[in-house]
């Protein structure tokens, strides 16, 4: 097995064809369809179905797949980053953000990119922070931003920013601050179990010994945001995710207080990993950003 091969395959399964990788690799059909026979011969395992329609990817080649393009991945930032240690940061670097997050810095990372790193290309990817933990984690994420990311050793990561939630109404409710009894009266829509938001919400409201009164439960915060406006519950979010979600309607808004309930962002990066020069740019430029667009 080599890296030849496993560029070979990753391209076929993710094109889903022999011709279509051919042309992009610029290869003969016969000899990659050699190149990944080999690779199935010394692994002794079938990686791809073929069938009329093209190539689908077997249980082992699946797994196989989530493998090489890590390692692809691995040998890639190796060679950037010895050519960074020559010049100026460059290549390729892949930052996570949660959907929120994106919605307020993705400009101004690409345009502070484009301006301090021309030479970097930047890939912005976003997912809840459990999901973008797991890419850092897993080494496709360089860097990214988190809220209240759970302990992990695979992990290291520098709080950056904190924000207070609130309960989120139609436009007109009351704005004043809100007692955590009294938050149970209210019928919440709130996002799944696996969000940030939703777990330190269950967890300050278990503390304060008030059982929360879930009406629905949403992935999509512009739908939570929707059935707010129609008057179908309410929403528990920081001012940023308003902000971003909002979309130009007006609601209100009233601070968890007693105690108040705060989001920390963290800025993530692997714990096992050697930060490449590129990366401890992207890591200043994120620090910068949350600063000045987020406070």
């Amino acid at each position: 097995m080599n890296l030849k091969q496993l560029e070979y395959f990753v391209r076929v399964a993710e094109l889903g064809s022999f011709s279509k990788a051919s042309m992009v690799l610029d290869i003969a059909q016969p000899a990659l369809s050699r190149h990944v026979r080999q690779l199935e011969t010394d692994l002794r395992a079938t990686l791809l179905t073929r069938n009329g329609r093209g190539v689908s990817l077997t249980e082992s080649g699946r797994r196989l797949f989530d493998h090489a393009v890590t390692i692809l991945q691995s040998v890639e930032r190796a060679a950037e980053d010895m050519e960074s240690a020559r010049d100026e940061p460059a290549g390729r670097i892949v930052v996570g953000l949660p959907p929120s997050i994106g919605r307020r810095l993705t400009l101004p990372l690409v345009e502070r990119f484009r301006r301090e790193l021309p030479k970097a290309r930047p890939a912005i990817v976003e997912g809840l922070s459990t999901h973008v933990a797991e890419w850092i984690a897993g080494g496709r994420v360089d860097v990214g931003l988190l809220h209240n990311p759970e302990p992990t050793p695979a992990l290291e990561v520098h709080p950056l920013a904190q924000e207070e939630m609130g309960l989120v109404g139609p436009a007109g409710d009351s704005t004043a601050p809100l007692g955590w009894s009294d938050l149970g009266a209210y019928p919440l829509v709130l996002p799944e179990r696996s969000h940030a938001m939703r777990r330190l919400l269950e967890t300050q409201a278990a503390n304060a010994g008030v059982r929360l009164k879930v009406a629905m439960e949403l992935t999509s915060i512009p739908s939570i945001l929707d059935l707010v406006a129609a008057g179908h519950g309410y929403a528990v979010l920081t001012g940023t995710a308003l902000a971003a979600w909002s979309g130009g309607r007006d609601f209100s808004m009233r601070r968890l207080a007693d105690p108040a309930a705060v989001s920390t962002l963290f800025l993530a990066v692997p714990a096992h990993k050697p930060i490449t020069p590129l990366g401890r740019r992207a890591m200043t430029i994120l620090r910068d950003l949350v600063h000045t667009e987020i406070g």
